[in-house]
């Protein structure tokens, strides 16, 4: 929102869209969160920034609706030198629904002041800084992946520690605990470093891809405790690889995305140099991010251009999306669709913004309103602003609504009144 003073020191508030020209900051103008836009709101910061992240299941149950919410993460920093850099474990308790003026009562305040949010964190020893971390729950065991800028992957069990931040003093506001564990496993195998990574959803065990920047991606097989990482690597991109996707569905198929513009899809069972099955040119420039959407045969992309593309699985031979939005200013730096409604996903770009979007939405042409000459996309749910340098969003699967996003500045998690 806008808050503005006129000649006349009274205060105009009005809807704020990054970059439309309908509504443009002046000096006189007060950037202000509408905090009745959210359910809930709240923002972390763990020390160093941290690049990427995932959200780790826990047993407190599904669809989780009820405040206050407990959420737990893990993560790679990005330190200043390469010696200080960690896997962190975290856990986010009692986050409180968003207060409102009105809302809470005297003793109700008195109460949100005591018990306030709760961040405790568990941290890891992590050689180089962490690019990409990825989470995978086999029976009995929480494992991670780590793309490290030494150009090296590792594997990790943070199962001690997720225990261990259980176990902590509920009152104290920050917790810490710093190990040295070592890798279940590492691959130093790649030529260069990458950020490209994913775990197979279906495969028992967990197969594991990787990819980096000169362009090869790797197979990982589980092998009883240990991996065995297959010695000739998928080749097809030209340059970079930046992201990898597994299909939910088919255990063999995965997608992966470049700095050639491509999107390329891909079977295992196929010999390493003929296993690509599709290439599409996706974007004008880099394409970043890919999600594939885990109920109907739709793939995500985004791309240097700003653009969002979705692809139908079905219509890939055409080489053309089914839907293009057209939003963000800068490069799009993550994407994932809601897994709870099959036509919601989210987006977040260089220019500092955090996007919900609804396939499912058309533009309403008897509607008029007082926001009606604010040009956005129809499917445009929401906005969220106020981070800097946007690096990675996603949703959680067991807290309807809630996203997560990373920046520079630190973690915001938070659920809207639009999803």
């Amino acid at each position: 929102m806008i808050d503005s003073e006129n000649e006349n020191d009274s205060q105009e508030t009005k809807v704020y869209v990054p970059h439309n020209a309908t509504n443009a900051t002046t000096e006189n103008d007060d950037l202000v969160m509408e905090e009745s836009a959210y359910y809930m709101y709240h923002a972390a910061q763990t020390g160093y920034p941290c690049l990427s992240f995932s959200v780790v299941p826990d047993s407190l149950g599904e669809n989780r609706t009820e405040f206050p919410m407990t959420a737990y993460l893990v993560a790679g920093t990005q330190a200043d030198e390469m010696n200080k850099n960690s896997v962190i474990v975290v856990k986010m308790s009692n986050l409180h629904k968003t207060y409102k003026e009105g809302d809470c009562s005297d003793s109700d305040e008195e109460q949100k002041i005591d018990c306030g949010p709760s961040l405790d964190i568990k941290s890891i020893h992590h050689e180089g800084a962490v690019n990409r971390i990825r989470h995978a729950l086999i029976p009995n065991r929480h494992i991670v992946s780590t793309w490290s800028d030494t150009g090296c992957v590792h594997i990790w069990d943070i199962s001690k520690e997720l225990m261990s931040i259980d176990k902590d003093d509920e009152n104290a506001c920050i917790g810490a605990g710093h190990s040295r564990q070592t890798p279940l496993f590492s691959f130093n195998k790649h030529s260069t470093e990458g950020f490209a990574m994913d775990w197979s959803k279906i495969v028992y065990g967990r197969q594991l891809l990787t990819g980096d920047q000169k362009k090869d991606i790797y197979l990982w097989n589980p092998i009883n405790e240990t991996w065995a990482v297959e010695p000739t690597p998928f080749q097809g991109h030209t340059k970079s690889v930046e992201d990898l996707q597994w299909s939910p569905n088919e255990d063999s198929v995965f997608a992966s995305c470049s700095v050639d513009k491509t999107v390329k899809f891909w079977d295992i069972r196929i010999a390493k140099q003929k296993g690509c099955m599709i290439s599409v040119e996706a974007h004008s420039d880099d394409v970043n991010v890919i999600s594939w959407n885990n109920n109907d045969p739709f793939l995500l992309s985004g791309g240097d251009d700003g653009i969002l593309n979705v692809w139908d699985l079905r219509r890939l031979q055409s080489k053309r999306p089914v839907a293009t939005f057209k939003h963000h200013q800068a490069p799009i730096t993550s994407v994932e669709w809601y897994p709870i409604d099959s036509t919601v996903f989210a987006a977040a770009g260089a220019d500092d913004q955090l996007t919900v979007w609804d396939l499912a939405l058309e533009k309403d042409v008897e509607a008029n309103g007082e926001h009606e000459d604010i040009d956005v996309p129809p499917q445009l749910l929401f906005i969220h602003q106020g981070q800097k340098d946007i690096k990675e969003l996603h949703w959680h699967s067991q807290l309807p609504g809630v996203i997560i996003s990373t920046a520079q500045d630190g973690f915001n998690i938070f659920k809207t009144i639009s999803v």
